[in-house]
């Protein structure tokens, strides 16, 4: 009975900023994450295949000699690729790799706060000890003949544990995620459209914003707003107004719905116009614009 009343799994979470501004995220499912490291390594073993090539024909040219420099050079090459390629594309603007940007997703910091360039190197180092390294030392070792039976069936089930690890948790972590506090979320983007803006919403168009204040959000900020005035919730408009008119430095008497559906109008406005000339502010931490 206890499981039968037990409320249904949801990848939906509240995520509260800095500002106290309540953001409505979707976590990635397991199958999503999977198939952008799948996407991900594609591309990575493409790349490994291209320095083998080229290797092998630096080995080659210098008449096979030195193999062992070669091969440590190899391995150093393969180090490099698989960490700083996750570790330099999660720490760019869109936090997400080649593969998390295909299937609509990106890293965030679970305090709502900036994604940190220690939480992006923490949850991808912890990859070298979830995976790559027992799955390395297993295949040199069955090269070389030093690897029995019983370590290869525990090299591959300690490597299972922390590639399965995130079907076993609510939040989808893996152990890189629960240690660096991040979350992996969903980053699709949907059509803006004019249907945000009741009828009694007209009003707005006598609030102004200075460029200022339409410079204090991004795009990721504009879509959470978008999120809060879909969803008319009494509660969250009013704290949701209360928190930009404290970020903005605001004192106006107008009421919350209304401010929302002026400050939405606005901003979208600013940053289509922006766009237009090929600058994009993607959050409120993007200072590029």
């Amino acid at each position: 009975m206890a499981r039968r009343n037990r409320p249904p799994r949801t990848l939906n979470r509240a995520l509260v900023t800095p500002e106290g501004v309540a953001l409505n995220l979707k976590l990635a499912s397991a199958g999503t994450r999977a198939s952008a490291f799948l996407l991900d390594w594609l591309i990575l073993i493409a790349v490994l295949i291209a320095a083998t090539l080229l290797v092998m024909l630096l080995f080659w040219a210098i008449g096979k000699s030195y193999p062992t420099v070669f091969a440590v050079i190899w391995l150093l090459f393969f180090f490099v690729l698989r960490n700083f390629y996750f570790t330099l594309m999660e720490s760019g603007a869109r936090a997400a790799t080649f593969g998390k940007r295909m299937l609509k997703l990106r890293v965030v910091a679970r305090d709502g706060g900036r994604l940190t360039g220690a939480a992006v190197i923490a949850r991808n180092l912890m990859r070298e000890i979830e995976i790559f390294l027992p799955l390395t030392f297993l295949a040199f070792g069955a090269a070389e003949g030093f690897v029995d039976r019983w370590t290869t069936v525990l090299g591959f089930a300690w490597a299972a544990i922390f590639l399965f690890f995130p079907l076993f948790n609510r939040h989808r972590l893996r152990a890189g995620d629960l240690i660096a506090g991040t979350w992996v979320v969903e980053n699709a983007r949907r059509a803006i459209g004019e249907d945000l803006v009741r009828a009694d919403g007209k009003a707005a168009d006598l609030l102004r914003f200075t460029p200022e204040e339409l410079a204090v959000y991004g795009q990721f900020e504009l879509q959470r707003l978008e999120d809060v005035l879909r969803r008319d919730d009494a509660d969250s408009i009013t704290m949701v107004a209360a928190a930009i008119r404290r970020k903005l430095g605001r004192d106006d008497t107008i009421a919350d719905r209304v401010f929302l559906d002026s400050y939405y109008r606005a901003l979208r406005g600013e940053l289509e116009r922006k766009l237009l000339f090929g600058r994009r502010k993607r959050d409120k931490f993007d200072d590029a614009s």
